[in-house]
């Protein structure tokens, strides 16, 4: 099982980013697909959930302005970051999940400067 994202860099506040993560050797539509962040001396926090039904769940910090998705035909989902704070800065990371079956990707740094 591979969860390979990619799409971080270096934006401006205000910028924005899409995030792409792609996964190979599991059953892609039947896991909800999440998007995680960690910003350097801090947990590792939930930013971002769809589920194998298209539901979507956030963050309250990023509510309005990151948008997740999926694409089941190319088993990758995706994170449309608009509107790009300081604060938003972190390593982010993909997780799948299916009952108590999930794998983490490796992450792409996502860095906004003021």
């Amino acid at each position: 099982v591979q969860l390979q994202a990619s799409g971080g860099g270096l934006v401006q506040a205000g910028g924005s980013l899409r995030l792409s993560c792609t996964a190979s050797g599991i059953i892609f539509d039947i896991y909800r697909m999440g998007w995680y962040r960690q910003a350097p001396g801090n947990k590792r926090e939930f930013v971002a959930v769809v589920y194998s039904t298209g539901t979507t769940n956030y963050a309250d910090s990023v509510k309005g302005r990151f948008a997740i998705s999926r694409d089941n035909a190319k088993n990758t989902v995706y994170l449309q970051m608009n509107s790009l704070k300081p604060e938003d800065t972190a390593v982010y990371h993909c997780k799948s999940e299916w009952r108590a079956t999930m794998y983490w990707g490796q992450g792409t740094q996502v860095t906004v400067s003021s």
